[in-house]
């Protein structure tokens, strides 16, 4: 459907678009000063003996820092009987595969954490084209501490800090974000879930800058394919 809108001259356009920035400005500010409440937040230590499987083999926690004090994990839902990873999380992959880089020169580390053994996380990353470390957090308690992951069958569980219902959910998205002092020391920081990390998608916040938004109605990510799953036609 044709987005149905006004049509004015050009004087009359700025002056529209000139309100809309007084209120874009103040959604900055108020974005900035949230950001500053999420960095003032306290902390809670991680003494669980976490370990994971990655590309070089077996780490524990500290060692997925890879030299940096911040640490950065995309909660990847793919589930060890899965075929492959969810299609949602791969277009939150998408998003973020390229700018680790960039992260890391800002003293963070970027990776994702999945329940898979990994070599179906592998197979399944050089199938996406994707290079950012990824763990298999295997049969651990990880995902199940940070309430990403539930037993299966399973009717209720804590996801986004309130009680659920679940429909056969084993896994969920999130973010958890980590600080490991000069000492060894390793906090818990942040972690944010469900629309919590819509910001991060930034082709989500390209869509919401077009006429027709996010064009998904009452069925929100039905068109979502993984990137090499879309007809050609529309590549």
């Amino acid at each position: 459907m044709e987005p149905q809108h006004r049509v004015v001259p050009h004087d009359e356009w700025v002056q529209a678009r000139t309100v809309l920035l007084q209120r874009e400005k103040e959604f900055t500010r108020a974005r900035d000063a949230l950001s500053e409440q999420r960095r003032a937040l306290p902390w809670e230590a991680v003494t669980a003996p976490y370990a994971f499987e990655g590309a070089q083999g077996r780490k524990i926690f500290a060692e997925l820092f890879d030299g940096r004090s911040q640490l950065v994990v995309y909660h990847f839902m793919y589930a060890p009987e899965w075929e492959a990873g969810c299609k949602s999380c791969s277009f939150w992959a998408d998003n973020f595969d390229r700018i680790v880089v960039h992260l890391n020169h800002r003293d963070v580390t970027m990776a994702a954490i999945s329940r898979a053994p990994y070599a179906q996380l592998a197979a399944y990353q050089r199938r996406m084209g994707w290079s950012f470390p990824w763990y298999s957090s295997g049969g651990g308690s990880f995902n199940f501490d940070f309430n990403v992951s539930f037993d299966a069958g399973a009717k209720q569980a804590t996801y986004n800090y309130r009680t659920i219902e679940l429909d056969g959910e084993t896994d969920l998205p999130g973010i958890s974000v980590f600080y490991k002092d000069a000492d060894g020391a390793i906090y818990h920081t942040y972690s944010a879930f469900s629309r919590g990390i819509d910001l991060m998608n930034t082709a989500y916040n390209y869509l919401d800058l077009t006429p027709k938004g996010r064009d998904e109605a009452d069925t929100p990510m039905s068109w979502l394919r993984r990137h090499d799953e879309y007809p050609s036609s529309s590549a």
